[in-house]
């Protein structure tokens, strides 16, 4: 069995401010793996640009860190060459609904087999401090001086109005949450989104690990995520958000079974000669 400290980088120079959310993220995918027990040589990371998208570069496993808001269209192309692996794309909220949007709204609708981490913390940490797609109306930002304009993008409205396979939300201060939904994110056959609220210290002085707790709740044990109207209201609710998995639809096809290069050989693309 793995360890969560056999997927650690020896003298890895970690960037992260102390206290930052990300730490609390990393410890429970390691953790997740680890449970999985999934060797590093089958894991790929594949991560954008901002704080949360350094993550591959802590963690022993395969990786690619790409262009900004493109981790998805890569994430997707690794599963296409190689079915095999667990490929698990990670960025920040900016990266991913933001820049990465449109990339965000086709992958859900073609549901390949990947796990989707977003490091939700509300801000643009990286370039220190502007509004993200999520920031709240009216916070007042280092960009935004007068408040913020536009209520934020709700990801997991739009994800289960898109009748995304797997679609949960996580807080990275309660860490056996956070891996037990990642596990679940990771095991799901097909797109898996799974939103995680993580403080930013030293950019976003509103959502802060109190914030969070005070303003989030866990769905409990009778809940169904196979609803998808409940789904979409616990999606909508606004006075608190709810966390563990909230959608779920396990007979959606998954893009690369449909493949024509995999209906009647399986074998990896990348694992086939060239074709005299």
């Amino acid at each position: 069995m793995f360890q969560p400290n056999d997927y650690d980088i020896p003298n890895a120079d970690i960037a992260w401010c102390p206290g930052c959310g990300n730490f609390g993220i990393m410890r429970a995918l390691k953790t997740a793996l680890a449970q999985l027990n999934l060797s590093p040589q089958n894991v790929v990371i594949v991560s954008g640009i901002g704080q949360a998208a350094k993550m591959p570069q802590y963690v022993k496993a395969h990786m690619f860190n790409g262009l900004h808001g493109r981790s998805l269209p890569a994430a997707v192309a690794i599963k296409m060459a190689n079915p095999e692996l667990v490929v698990i794309a990670e960025s920040g909220d900016g990266c991913s609904y933001g820049e990465g949007g449109n990339h965000f709204i086709h992958t859900i609708r073609k549901n390949p087999d990947i796990t989707n981490i977003v490091h939700n913390n509300q801000i643009y940490g990286l370039t220190k401090g502007q509004a993200s797609p999520t920031t709240m109306r009216g916070q007042i930002t280092t960009l935004q001086i007068d408040g913020v304009y536009v209520d934020p993008f709700n990801p997991i409205a739009v994800a289960v109005a898109l009748d995304a396979s797997f679609v949960a939300r996580t807080f990275s201060g309660y860490l056996d949450l956070t891996v037990e939904i990642f596990k679940q994110a990771i095991q799901h056959k097909g797109y898996a989104l799974v939103d995680v609220f993580q403080p930013c210290v030293s950019f976003n002085k509103l959502n802060t690990y109190e914030w969070y707790k005070e303003n989030t709740y866990i769905l409990p044990d009778s809940y169904d995520p196979t609803d998808r109207v409940q789904a979409f209201r616990i999606a909508t609710e606004t006075k608190k958000f709810a966390l563990g998995v909230i959608y779920k639809n396990p007979s959606k096809p998954v893009f690369e079974e449909q493949l024509i290069a995999y209906k009647t050989n399986k074998t990896p693309i990348a694992y086939r000669g060239l074709i005299a």
